[in-house]
C-alpha cells in the first residue's frame, strides 16, 4: 500500500455509521446515471467496488441485477449487508480484488478513485474482473470543485486549522488531473475502449446542522482536518461555518450547496 492508502484506512476506520448519516446522501446523487453508464439491468452480473453504505448495491439489486459488493472498511461491509440483504458483500481493497478475471458483466465504483493511492492500477483491476464486452463506470469529484464543496474547508481555514501531517496525498507519479480529460485519459490508459466522460453538476440540499455533523464526526479527510485541534478547534471552525453558510442558505433555512463530479464509462 502507498502512504495515501494507509492514510485512507485510518481516515475511514470506524466511520461507516457516521458516513451513512451524513455524506452518503450526497454521494447517492449520481447513482442512477452510474448504473445506466455501466448497463446495469436485470440479470447483469455487476460488482459494486467501494460499496460504502450500500446505496449503489441496493439500487443495482432493485434493477434485478446479480450484484456482489466489496469494500476495504469492515463497517462499510456490514452497512451494505444491512442495506442489501442477500447480496454477497466481501472485504477487499483495490487494486487487488478477490475475484476472477472476467467474472462480471459490469463494474462500478462511485467516488472510489478519490480514495486509492494508485488510481491507474485500480482501474486496471476493474477492467480485469470485467468480461470482454462488459462495461466499467466510475465517478470522482472534479478538481477544482464547486463552491459548495469548499464551504467546510473555508471555515476550517478561517479558524486557523491546518491539515494533520499524517494525512497523506497521492504520490505525484500516481496522480492525474481530476478533469474530464484527465479521467478519460486514465480510463484509456487502463485499457478501456469507447471511453466517455461527462460533468455532473447539482445543488445538494441539506440542513445546515446536518451538513456540519459529518465533518464534526470526523468523516472523510475534511472531518479529520476539522478535528485536528480537538474540541476547541471544532468549535472555532463551527463559528466560522455559521457565518459562511449564509452564502448558501435559502428561504426555507436549508443549504443549497453546488457540487460538481465526473462520470466516466468505458468498455472492456
Amino acid at each position: 500500500m502507498t502512504a495515501f492508502d494507509v492514510s485512507e484506512r485510518r481516515i475511514w476506520d470506524g466511520r461507516a455509521e457516521a458516513y451513512a448519516r451524513t455524506f452518503a446522501r450526497l454521494c447517492a446523487h449520481p447513482v442512477p446515471r452510474l448504473l445506466d453508464a455501466a448497463g446495469v439491468g436485470a440479470g447483469v452480473r455487476v460488482l459494486d467496488v467501494g460499496c460504502g453504505s450500500g446505496t449503489v448495491t441496493a439500487a443495482a439489486a432493485g434493477r434485478g441485477a446479480v450484484v456482489r459488493a466489496v469494500d476495504a472498511e469492515p463497517g462499510m461491509v456490514e452497512a451494505t449487508r444491512r442495506a442489501a440483504p442477500g447480496v454477497d458483500v466481501q472485504l477487499g481493497r483495490l487494486p487487488e480484488l478477490p475475484y476472477q478475471e472476467g467474472e462480471f458483466d459490469a463494474a462500478v465504483a462511485n467516488f472510489v478513485l478519490n480514495h486509492v493511492g494508485r488510481p491507474a492500477a485500480a482501474l486496471a483491476e476493474l477492467r480485469r474482473i470485467t468480461r470482454p464486452g462488459g462495461r466499467v463506470a466510475v465517478t470522482i469529484w472534479q478538481v477544482p470543485g464547486a463552491a459548495g464543496q469548499a464551504l467546510v474547508g473555508r471555515a476550517a481555514q478561517a479558524a486557523g486549522l491546518t491539515r494533520p501531517q499524517w494525512l497523506a496525498t497521492v504520490d505525484a507519479e500516481h496522480d492525474f488531473p481530476r478533469t474530464p480529460q484527465g479521467l478519460g485519459a486514465l480510463m484509456s490508459a487502463a485499457g478501456l475502449d469507447d471511453v466517455r466522460t461527462e460533468v455532473l453538476a447539482w445543488d445538494h440540499h441539506v440542513g445546515a446542522e446536518d451538513w456540519w455533523s459529518g465533518p464534526a464526526s470526523g468523516v472523510a479527510a475534511i472531518g479529520r482536518l476539522v478535528n485536528s485541534r480537538g474540541p476547541e478547534g471544532v468549535a472555532a471552525a463551527k463559528r466560522e461555518y455559521d457565518v459562511l453558510r449564509a452564502e448558501f442558505t435559502k428561504e426555507d433555512g436549508e443549504l443549497a450547496l453546488p457540487h460538481v463530479a465526473l462520470l466516466a464509462q468505458g468498455s472492456v
